[in-house]
């Protein structure tokens, strides 16, 4: 009887976390299958998954969505945010859905977990795509800084707060949250011209259920920053390991995400190399909604 009462305790254990984690599949699971890492912490994959996912499977692809343990739908108030943590979820979703290799589709903050977790479990992966996705974290906050002086060079009161943010510890939820503040002050999530299909995205997007689900935990950069030491990465030697060891990287980013600079971006198109590399025109951070054909064209030329 005892042995049965421990495997029954721990069938409801495994049950229970499994139900932390949201997550969807779209498309045939026949096809290739890609699983989407959203950015973060305080994020959550519903932008994609309203506008795009669908859409990509219909590209022949079995699209896997999920939100991360405490963001988003996944809520979890125990949740630790570390990035062992994040690994253990996305191994969930493997699981899942019986998948044993995937191509890793990783936005934003998202490309830090989706690099970490392809370096640790080269075996699951068959390619890693950066989609506006973070891989040199310092070299991004010192731009957004930087352009931030140039910008306000005229207004004492910004040069101070400026000054201010540089005071604080670079590995501190305090400083990416200023940062990526003052980033958004100057616009730079956002392209510059608007075309008619990016914003009936955005409004069908923002009229549907998932806006409505568009969950944005506040708790989790100060988990995140509290609980994970590696907090503040460079991971341009990661990349070139997964490479070396013959795992393809595609990177796609927008011309106009003001988050990163030219250096940046050159160091990008080196490391995944010249035909694994697309910089889009008229675009920034949000890809995918930006420049949504384009973005989908390059995943079918590269991933099928």
């Amino acid at each position: 009887m005892k042995p049965f009462l421990a495997f029954f305790f721990a069938l409801i254990f495994i049950s229970f976390n499994a139900q932390k984690i949201y997550s969807k599949a779209y498309g045939n699971p026949k096809d290739a299958p890609v699983i989407f890492i959203h950015g973060g912490p305080s994020g959550n994959a519903t932008l994609f998954e309203g506008t795009t996912a669908q859409k990509l499977a219909d590209k022949g692809f079995y699209v896997i969505v999920y939100d991360r343990r405490g963001e988003g739908r996944s809520k979890d108030e125990n949740a630790s945010m570390t990035f062992k943590e994040s690994f253990n979820d996305l191994n969930q979703i493997y699981a899942e859905y019986g998948i044993k290799k995937a191509n890793i589709l990783a936005h934003s903050f998202g490309g830090i977990i989706g690099t970490l977790f392809t370096r640790q479990f080269p075996e699951k992966v068959s390619s890693l795509t950066l989609a506006g996705a973070l891989f040199s974290q310092q070299e991004t906050y010192d731009h957004i800084l930087k352009q931030a002086k140039e910008k306000f060079r005229n207004d004492p009161s910004k040069l101070n707060e400026i000054h201010e943010i540089e005071k604080l510890s670079k590995n501190s939820a305090a400083y990416r949250k200023r940062c990526y503040e003052t980033a958004s002050e100057m616009s730079f999530f956002l392209m510059p011209s608007p075309t008619p299909e990016s914003r009936q995205l955005r409004k069908e997007y923002e009229a549907g259920e998932f806006y409505s689900t568009n969950f944005r935990n506040a708790e989790s950069p100060l988990k995140f920053y509290r609980n994970e030491t590696q907090n503040n990465l460079n991971n341009i030697s990661v990349l070139k390991e997964i490479k070396k060891r013959g795992i393809p990287i595609f990177a796609v980013y927008g011309k106009d995400d003001g988050i990163f600079s030219t250096k940046q971006l050159n160091d990008m198109k080196k490391i995944a190399g010249k035909n694994h590399f697309k910089l889009i025109d008229n675009c920034s951070h949000y890809l995918f909604v930006d420049q949504q054909n384009e973005f989908l064209q390059f995943l079918v030329e590269n991933l099928k």
